[in-house]
């Protein structure tokens, strides 16, 4: 999934130095402006696409307008490239992102979480004719990851997830080789040929494995067995904490009155809202 790629864009722009926003400075201008501007991806369904009306839909894009009118403003939707989105010093282009963003300890550094709307569990997904029942049972086997994504960065033990009361991710699968893959759904590809016969098992979020599956895919995904669980945050530019503290109390609210839980069910068929 593209909102969960890591961003090594973040250093880069942390060495070039970057000036953090003025407290207060976002809350002030949205507040005058009657309009708050969120940066979010414009390809990938369910989080944000365009319909056949060529209007921005998806749970991203719910969560979007259901803080801007808590906040009493409308809302304008700008589909920066991901390192854009993700590498801070915005000068005022965007006033938040959502966009399913994992938070890394590389972007801690350039962009702020004010807080996490919902979680993904990431899945092993074997072949329908696979025998494998535990995550054991796929050591010494091929396994299978979009590549630049938090998947590979499991696989490879060299995922570094900066989030509050998130437990230490627990690496104990040793695959026999790791393949990667340009995009999404080609791993399933390749694991919908046969079990064994191009990769042996695959690792993704549970709603890109339940949409593959959904769509006729002869997959099946490890009951009871988690990769690990990755939580997305809603993004703002550095530094801004009056404009931080709004978000999250907004968020917050949304978890408590049930929001959160409702939207993840309508567009995942599932209740993703934070624990």
């Amino acid at each position: 999934m593209i909102g969960f790629r890591s961003s090594a864009i973040a250093a880069l722009a942390l060495a070039a130095g970057l000036v953090s926003a003025e407290a207060g400075e976002t809350l002030d201008r949205v507040t005058k402006a009657g309009s708050m501007t969120v940066a979010t991806n414009s390809g990938w369904p369910p989080q944000s696409y365009l319909d056949e009306n060529n209007e921005m839909v998806g749970f991203d894009i719910d969560v979007a307008k259901e803080i801007a009118k808590r906040l009493g403003v409308s809302v304008t939707f700008e589909t920066p490239e991901w390192a854009v989105l993700t590498g801070g010093r915005w000068h005022g282009r965007f006033d938040l992102a959502v966009g399913s963003v994992t938070p890394t300890k590389a972007r801690a550094q350039v962009i702020d979480f004010p807080a996490v709307y919902y979680s993904s569990p990431y899945v092993f997904v074997v072949h329908k004719d696979s025998k494998a029942t535990s995550r054991e049972d796929l050591n010494g086997k091929v396994i299978g990851v979009e590549t630049g994504t938090t998947s590979e960065d499991y696989i490879r033990r060299q995922l570094a997830i900066d989030a509050p009361d998130v437990p230490p991710v627990e690496y104990t699968l040793e695959p026999g080789d790791i393949r990667t893959y340009a995009d999404s759904m080609l791993p399933f590809d390749d694991l919908r040929l046969g079990d064994g016969v191009r990769v042996d098992a695959v690792i993704a979020p549970e709603q890109t494995a339940l949409g593959a599956i959904k769509n006729g895919y002869p997959l099946k995904v490890i009951e009871g067995d988690y990769a690990f669980r990755e939580p997305l945050v809603v993004v703002t530019d550095k530094g801004d904490a009056e404009w931080n503290a709004k978000i999250k109390e907004i968020v917050e609210a949304m978890k408590a009155d049930g929001t959160l839980s409702a939207l993840t069910t309508k567009w995942y068929g599932k209740d993703y809202s934070p624990s």
